[in-house]
């Protein structure tokens, strides 16, 4: 009944979903684009191409770039095979392109409906469909169960919160849960509630992310622009959520640091002339990453001394790109990770901890309850409560050089412990793939 329920709710919703994104066209256009793939009419594979295909769904830019170090070993252990990236959102979609180009094919994953999942299924006719952290769509598990597509949840997470809401429909999570062919678990308390949810052939292989690394060409220009800003001190608030750049905004006026430069990073793209004028409203001056150093992703920039001075009066430098959050952590003494202020899970902090910068995150990590407690009690990050304990943790940190170099290095340790749960993953997910 439950079922029959769901897939009606989804032929009423389908109109209204094509309209949203339409209204979200308006600030990225690329919601009006390959609107047919959300109903499963993709492109496909030709129908003499009979390599493997390992399908992995991505959902945005986290995600997808959680899973490059895995695709890159995949792509290293089973060259023969074909890869298909999915995902949900353009931004998204313009990472995967912008990370793999056109070594991997592109798709969206069509809407939890069955005709739409199964046209899906039948142009790209996967030999093996891995799905990240926490996308579980009770339709695309049964017609992978149904085409006999061997399903994994890979780096799988499931928060207490989570976990509390599933638990309340128990017979249904069973049965949906029960529909993946492996769970490769973050975490034994990841482990733990997706077993009591139903979940079968659970292993804890660890957090993929912790094998993400900053590469040259994104370092080289994060010590670039630092050059170019000089010696004062620079905090950077990444990944920061809508009514969360205010709260930031507030912290930054409490700071009281002398010369201190804000690198202010929204999580999406599309809010970037928002948070601009939210930091004019603060009568701040304001430069946006694009327009100070256009040609900085260059590696070269470095050494050919491309990047201008940043003026002195300049107070706040607003990250206007796109995957080069790691170039923002290396040109920065701090880290802030946002998403956490409010009550919205938390970010990723990991991949500052392995650029070797402290961090600082608020008390809402029900995303990443164990990364966050595993870096606090590392020393590398501290856990603070609100904007007014952000300023006094920035400016305590800013005022004593031996404790956040200490904290640096332990970021280094901690990210450098926990590594390897991508060749762990490769193991497992080749035994299963199919000659």
């Amino acid at each position: 009944m439950l079922r029959a329920i769901y897939n009606a709710l989804w032929w009423l919703i389908a109109p209204a979903a094509v309209l949203r994104l339409l209204i979200r066209s308006r600030k990225e256009r690329g919601y009006r684009q390959h609107i047919g793939e959300r109903f499963g009419y993709s492109r496909g594979r030709l129908p003499e191409d009979n390599a493997p295909l390992i399908w992995v769904h991505a959902v945005s830019v986290g995600e997808t770039r959680a899973a490059q170090p895995l695709i890159e070993a995949l792509m290293k252990a089973r060259p023969d095979a074909r890869i298909l990236l999915t995902h949900m959102t353009p931004s998204g979609r313009a990472t995967g392109e912008q990370i793999f180009g056109d070594r991997v094919l592109r798709s969206y994953l069509p809407y939890d409906m069955p005709h739409a999942v199964r046209r899906f299924l039948r142009a790209w006719r996967p030999s093996l469909g891995l799905v990240m952290e926490t996308e579980v769509w009770p339709t695309l598990i049964d017609e992978c169960r149904r085409a006999d597509v061997q399903l994994v949840l890979t780096n799988a997470r499931m928060s207490a919160r989570s976990y509390k809401r599933a638990a309340k429909f128990s017979g249904a999570t069973k049965d949906v849960f029960g529909g993946f062919a492996r769970v490769l678990a973050q975490s034994p308390s990841d482990a733990e509630r997706l077993t009591a949810l139903g979940a079968r052939n659970v292993a804890v292989l660890g957090n993929l992310k912790f094998d993400m690394s900053t590469p040259p060409e994104l370092g080289a220009p994060g010590h670039a622009w630092r050059a170019a800003i000089g010696t004062r001190p620079v905090w950077v608030a990444a990944s920061t959520r809508e009514g969360e750049e205010e709260l930031v905004l507030q912290a930054f006026a409490a700071l009281g640091v002398d010369d201190a430069l804000l690198i202010l990073v929204p999580r999406h793209p599309q809010r970037f002339n928002e948070v601009a004028g939210l930091v004019e409203k603060a009568g701040l001056r304001l430069v946006r990453r694009s327009a100070w150093a256009p040609d900085a992703k260059v590696a070269s920039a470095a050494a050919s001394g491309g990047v201008p001075a940043l003026p002195a009066d300049v107070n706040v430098l607003l990250g206007d790109s796109m995957g080069e959050l790691g170039a923002y952590y290396a040109a920065s003494d701090l880290a802030f990770i946002g998403g956490s202020l409010l009550p919205l899970g938390g970010q990723n902090l990991i991949e500052a901890c392995a650029v070797g910068v402290p961090v600082l995150i608020g008390p809402h990590v029900f995303n990443f309850t164990q990364a966050t407690a595993d870096a606090v009690a590392a020393g590398a990050a501290v856990q603070v409560q609100d904007p007014a304990d952000l300023a006094r943790a920035l400016r305590e940190l800013f005022n004593d050089k031996a404790r956040r170099l200490a904290m640096g290095g332990a970021a280094l340790a901690f990210a450098a412990r926990h590594r390897g749960a991508t060749a762990r993953t490769v193991d497992v997910l080749m035994a299963v793939l199919p000659e």
